[in-house]
């Protein structure tokens, strides 16, 4: 099997245009060949998809690959929605400490200027 992968998105036009290389590797006893700009990426995917079929695999009575290959995907698909939804999380608690920091920020602001304003009026009286 010859497939061509799509590596992590290009950083900038340079890297876009990058050769494309082919990777052989071992999924499940299984070789494939890939294509794709970063070989050792791929390596490390077809590692971890390697590592999760194996685990699916040693935790059920099934032999047949392909029902391995779906509950394997369905298990990293599950890791995915949950670092998904903990990264909105973090996103969104992240969102709020900025707009407090800027409250802050907007609060310490004005009791500077007020600060600022005494010292430059008791300047002019004495």
């Amino acid at each position: 099997m010859n497939e061509t992968m799509q590596t992590r998105p290009a950083a900038n036009q340079q890297e876009a245009q990058q050769e494309t290389k082919s990777v052989g590797v071992d999924i499940f006893d299984q070789v494939y060949h890939l294509r794709g700009t970063d070989p050792a990426y791929i390596e490390q995917l077809a590692r971890t998809v390697d590592s999760k079929m194996r685990a699916v695999s040693a935790h059920g009575n099934t032999v047949d690959s392909l029902r391995v290959a779906v509950l394997a995907a369905l298990n990293i698909a599950d890791e995915l929605e949950t670092l998904r939804a903990r990264y909105e999380t973090l996103a969104g608690s992240m969102s709020l400490s900025q707009v407090t920091m800027r409250s802050r920020a907007g609060s310490l602001a004005g009791l500077l200027d007020e600060v600022l304003d005494e010292r430059l009026e008791d300047r002019k009286v004495g």
